[in-house]
């Protein structure tokens, strides 16, 4: 697919913004309305097959622990305030209602793996990771990705309860994560570093103010 990612464009006319992402917010909703009877990648539900764990909520959960865990051996501050953090992952979890179908989602949806092909389209791209899951969970990371530009995709019919579980879940593992790759010889070093500092103070930002 030839054709620069959505990143560019962004930045070179965020006035068309609403535009440019028309279409992938129409396909975020009709994948929203495509949901299977359990969670877990397409393939292995599609096959019959089920994943580990009792819920979308219970797996998250259980990542946000360890990614927590991960991101305080590797940070004096996470470390201060792991205790206080714990219950900000824990706590939405379990105000969540029961569900019993998964949305379908693309599951690391930034501008990055949108593409604009020469006649202006944008395509999704980057679909081997298609699960059904959780669809607040596939929002949670683009209203990060986006910045601004996320109220174009954001359709409303989200459950208020499951993004605010997902979205210091997810600030947990763009710390972890980042400072994991950098146990090793990534080679963008600074980028990874300020991924991991600019997630690192969001997830801080969910603590009152005293206690950061």
């Amino acid at each position: 697919m030839p054709g620069e990612n959505l990143e560019a464009p962004l930045r070179r006319d965020p006035h068309h913004a609403e535009t440019t992402l028309a279409l992938p917010a129409e396909a975020l909703d009709l994948m929203r309305r495509h949901t299977g009877p359990g969670f877990g990648k397409v393939a292995l539900i599609d096959s019959g097959g089920t994943s580990r764990g009792r819920s979308c909520e219970q797996v998250v959960l259980d990542r946000a622990l360890d990614d927590l865990a991960e991101a305080a051996s590797r940070d004096a501050r996470i470390t201060r305030v792991r205790d206080r953090l714990e219950p900000v992952a824990r706590g939405p979890a379990a105000s969540v209602c029961p569900r019993s179908e998964c949305g379908l989602v693309h599951g690391e949806l930034g501008p990055d793996h949108v593409l604009v092909d020469r006649l202006g389209q944008p395509v999704l791209i980057g679909i081997e990771g298609l699960m059904f899951f959780d669809v607040e969970r596939e929002h949670a990371f683009p209203r990060i990705r986006f910045g601004e530009h996320y109220r174009w995709l954001n359709s409303g019919r989200l459950d208020g309860q499951r993004l605010a579980f997902h979205m210091p879940a997810m600030r947990l593992s763009l710390v972890a994560g980042p400072l994991r790759l950098l146990d090793g010889d990534f080679p963008d070093r600074e980028a990874m570093r300020g991924i991991a500092e600019h997630n690192l103070q969001q997830a801080l930002a969910f603590l009152p103010s005293d206690d950061r």
